[in-house]
């Protein structure tokens, strides 16, 4: 049993990281994003502080599972996707859905973040933890929401009146 549980994104990063960390260190990937909106009507909804319903991805449930599975006995969970908003949101997510399975037992929560996959810059993103950066978290949760709001409804107008159109998600804007 590994003392510490790292969740990065790639299984690629994983092995990399895997070679540089202690044998203490068990280092598992989420393989991306673990959640998303359905598609359907009432996922987000604005009269009611715009609460979000999530469904974990099916090819991510598995995945779900062997971290949930492999954080039984380590001491620290370390979030270490990736230093942009998507890598906190992800962060973010895997933590939800583990506290939704109750997997977190007395296990502490770290955030860790590095710009390369160095011997150096992991040993100084080990050393300096932080907690989830609820800013970056509430910016991907905005963005998901007028995603959702605006795209979902009027992406299928434009399909219907100009031929070729792909979305009204925010990059199309």
């Amino acid at each position: 049993m590994a003392a510490n549980l790292v969740i990065v994104e790639s299984p690629t990063k994983a092995r990399t990281l895997s070679g540089i960390l202690p044998a203490d260190y068990r280092v598992e990937a989420s393989y991306g994003h673990v959640r998303d909106l359905p598609s359907k009507n009432g996922s987000v909804l604005p009269d009611k502080d715009f609460e979000m319903h999530w469904d974990v991805e099916p090819a991510a449930a598995k995945r779900l599972e062997e971290i949930a599975r492999a954080l039984k006995g380590a001491k620290k969970l370390i979030l270490a996707t990736d230093p942009d908003r998507e890598g906190e949101a992800i962060s973010w997510h895997v933590l939800e859905v583990l506290k939704e399975k109750n997997a977190l037992k007395k296990q502490s929560v770290e955030r860790v973040v590095f710009n390369a996959i160095t011997k150096n810059a992991v040993a100084e993103a080990m050393a300096n933890p932080r907690q989830i950066d609820g800013a970056l978290v509430d910016a991907y949760l905005a963005r998901r929401a007028l995603d959702y709001l605006v795209g979902f409804t009027l992406s299928p107008v434009l399909w219907r009146k100009l031929p070729g159109a792909r979305s009204a998600g925010r990059v199309q804007s």
